[in-house]
């Protein structure tokens, strides 16, 4: 798995899908830093924390569209398929990897509350629990991706079916309320990745959120391991 990890790293950075992906990240974080947190001398990070779930939306699909997709259109997913590795361990390096840039991009930006320390006494737990549930948050955006990703072989169609997943997760907060019937909100209240997300944001390191997060994401890399199957015995 490790070699598959390693693999798609070096895949990010032969192509300019890794370097958007950090250029556009860190280029959004830092206007929503400097505009909200420096500009204004705040050192609560809610504010630009909400601001870059809305990215997510658009870099995410950029992320994971060729994972999988590349390798159908490439016909190079049956080198991958017939090579002596397990699937369950070929869609866990490609998540993996994916989370790994995820991960270093909001590694940098940790940068920002040593920065807050000039502009005052910063409560480090609550931005520790803002960051715990991006991180998480993010995981689970991607675990989709991958999922739709090995779903196609063309790469827009993956970005653009992904896309529209998390545009509609991050609008579930609206879509909840057309609903009159008040058993379809609580489900949909229950099941929204956001109220969850925004537990964190309150300073709550909820263990029920946690758990929801490892368990959405699994689902999807469930999903995807059972779609790859497929297609290898087909």
């Amino acid at each position: 798995m490790k070699a598959i990890i390693n693999r798609e790293l070096n895949a990010y950075f032969t192509s300019p899908v890794g370097y958007i992906f950090l250029g556009v990240y860190l280029l959004f974080s830092g206007l929503f830093f400097t505009a909200i947190n420096l500009f204004n001398t705040i050192t609560e990070m809610s504010y630009f924390f909400s601001n870059l779930t809305i990215i997510l939306t658009f870099i995410v699909p950029l992320l994971t569209m060729r994972l999988f997709a590349e390798e159908r259109r490439n016909k190079t997913d049956q080198l991958l398929l017939t090579a002596p590795i397990t699937v369950t361990k070929v869609v866990l390096g490609k998540y993996f990897s994916a989370v790994a840039l995820f991960g270093f991009a909001l590694g940098i930006t940790l940068l920002y509350p040593l920065i807050l320390l000039l502009y005052g006494n910063p409560l480090f737990f609550p931005i520790l629990a803002h960051y715990l549930g991006f991180f998480f948050l993010g995981c689970s955006l991607i675990a989709i991706g991958v999922f739709v990703s090995s779903t196609t072989e063309s790469q827009i169609t993956a970005a653009i079916i992904t896309f529209v997943i998390l545009l509609f997760i991050q609008l579930s907060g609206m879509i909840t309320s057309l609903f009159n019937n008040a058993i379809i909100k609580k489900v949909i209240d229950w099941l929204s990745v956001m109220r969850r997300y925004n537990e964190f944001t309150t300073g709550i390191l909820s263990l029920s959120s946690v758990v929801f997060f490892v368990s959405f994401a699994s689902v999807f890399i469930f999903l995807t391991i059972q779609t790859i199957e497929k297609r290898r015995w087909s």
